[in-house]
């Protein structure tokens, strides 16, 4: 089943900014947070975050890990993802792009459903290659 993550990164004026989690976990959203911080040096300690899975479905597995940071970076940089792209895979503390179960599967879905680009554990190593590779300059 393909879902489509939103992602909204916004100076915040309170002193502890906001985390918002709707249909993924708030620690998950958490620790995605902490890796863009680190890893690709996102300043997003002084950001309000809010991420929503369309159509009210609730996520549990980490497969949608790098769709929610690379939605997060889109927000933050303002600048659009990809149109016809599906990202999956799970975002490691390192920042590492790790395997998910079905992606053969996974792949074939998202192509037969017309997306033209699939970004997945098979096509990139890092979530900065994954940056590279989908956020529209």
């Amino acid at each position: 089943m393909l879902i489509e993550i939103q992602a909204l990164a916004v100076a915040s004026q309170l002193v502890m900014p906001r985390r918002v989690a709707s249909g993924i976990d708030y620690n998950r959203l958490q620790l995605l947070v902490a890796i863009l911080q680190k890893r690709l040096s996102i300043p997003l300690g002084t950001f309000d975050v809010f991420v929503n899975v369309s159509g009210g479905l609730k996520i549990a597995e980490p497969s949608a890990d790098l769709a929610v940071a690379l939605a997060l970076l889109s927000s933050f940089k303002n600048k659009a993802l990809e149109a016809k792209a599906a990202v999956f895979g799970e975002v490691g503390l390192l920042g590492e792009v790790r395997r998910v179960s079905s992606e053969d599967r996974r792949t074939r879905e998202a192509k037969r459903l017309g997306f033209t680009t699939v970004v997945s554990p098979s096509s990139v190593k890092n979530l900065k290659q994954a940056s590279e590779l989908l956020v529209v300059q």
